[in-house]
């Protein structure tokens, strides 16, 4: 099992990337919706140009530094990021990012919407600012439909910034739920005289979901490029339409039930997201990714039937965290390897 390739590695399967890419966007394209990737999944620009080229209408990124590796080669044209921005290193970056490309924010109170204000006042472009809305997720967003409707009218209001819409990362399977919430914010928002141009939602968990939420005019995903153990647990996706997995080599079988690999939280990572064990190992569903130490995994199965050399294939729990783990992924088409390739946005966390 590709023997060429040292282990620990992650491998991207591009035809499966490729299918999951024109799947997806067949879906919103089938439903009226423009889409809106999120490239903290892969974190390569060749991918990101290949959404786009599918007919993604811009990308979506999580930090200012996530954008600035992701524009770097001068073909992508329209980024939202999806992260309230604060400091004056960041806004001051974020101002330099908006000369390069079309920019989007969110805020979700008016201590990051003042100091968006104060970097984009002076500058010849109005910054693009959408409320982040808590529409039952319960992490970042103001937490009302009226208060969607205050904070809007506050950026309308302020200097450098233009307010243009509204953006939520919504609790997987209460589309219904979502879709009152947001057209009450609309609707809060027309009251005090704003147009809503833009409403962003968006996640792996509903892609398939995603039209139950009409109101939104885009719509953001993320892992569906990769998929991974978690999803397939939901019954969003299969094990065919993974694209990432690990390769890692059988170092010990110190027992007839046990074996230990090369790689522990330092590449699968510690995600566990509700399952049992730390991954699935491919072609043999009877064994379980046990525990995870830094450089160790164990293995377990009533008879592990592993030597050591022998190679097995994982599917992560998260793929999301495991490419960020590594400088480089290999990529591959089924058995056929094509390269390796460096990670641009690895460690962009600020």
């Amino acid at each position: 099992m590709f023997p060429e390739i040292d282990t620990p590695a992650v491998l991207i399967d591009l035809n499966v990337a490729d299918r999951n890419i024109a799947k997806f966007q067949a879906h919103c394209d089938a439903h009226g919706l423009k889409l809106r990737p999120h490239i903290k999944t892969h974190k390569l620009p060749l991918l990101a140009k290949a959404q786009v080229a599918a007919g993604a209408i811009g990308i979506t990124c999580q930090k200012v530094s996530e954008a600035e590796a992701m524009i770097a080669e001068g073909d992508i044209e329209d980024v939202l990021i999806t992260f309230n921005i604060i400091g004056a290193e960041k806004l001051r970056r974020l101002r330099a990012l908006s000369e390069r490309v079309k920019l989007s924010v969110v805020a979700d109170s008016k201590a990051v919407v003042d100091g968006l204000s104060e970097a984009f006042a002076t500058h010849s472009i109005a910054l693009d600012v959408l409320v982040e809305c808590d529409t039952g997720a319960m992490r970042c967003g103001v937490t009302s439909p009226d208060a969607a409707a205050v904070l809007a009218s506050y950026i309308d209001k302020k200097p450098g910034l233009t307010f243009a819409g509204l953006m939520t990362y919504p609790p997987a399977g209460d589309e219904a739920g979502v879709q009152a919430w947001l057209t009450k914010a609309a609707e809060a928002a027309a009251d005090h005289g704003l147009s809503v141009r833009v409403i962003s939602n968006g996640g792996s968990p509903g892609m398939w979901q995603a039209q139950d939420v009409p109101i939104a005019t885009e719509y953001r995903i993320g892992t569906y490029i990769y998929n991974d153990r978690s999803l397939v647990a939901r019954g969003v996706c299969t094990w065919d339409d993974c694209a990432l997995s690990v390769l890692a080599t059988v170092v010990s079988v110190p027992a007839k039930d046990r074996a230990v690999i090369d790689c522990g939280t330092k590449v699968l990572t510690s995600d566990l997201l509700g399952l049992d064990g730390s991954g699935h190992v491919l072609d043999r569903p009877d064994i379980t990714v046990a525990g995870l130490s830094e450089e160790h995994g164990v293995l377990t199965a009533p008879h592990i039937n592993l030597t050591v050399g022998e190679r097995v294939r994982i599917v992560p729990n998260h793929a999301c965290v495991v490419s960020n783990m590594l400088d480089e992924v290999v990529l591959v088409r089924g058995t056929a390897i094509e390269k390796a390739q460096r990670v641009a946005a690895r460690g962009r966390v600020w």
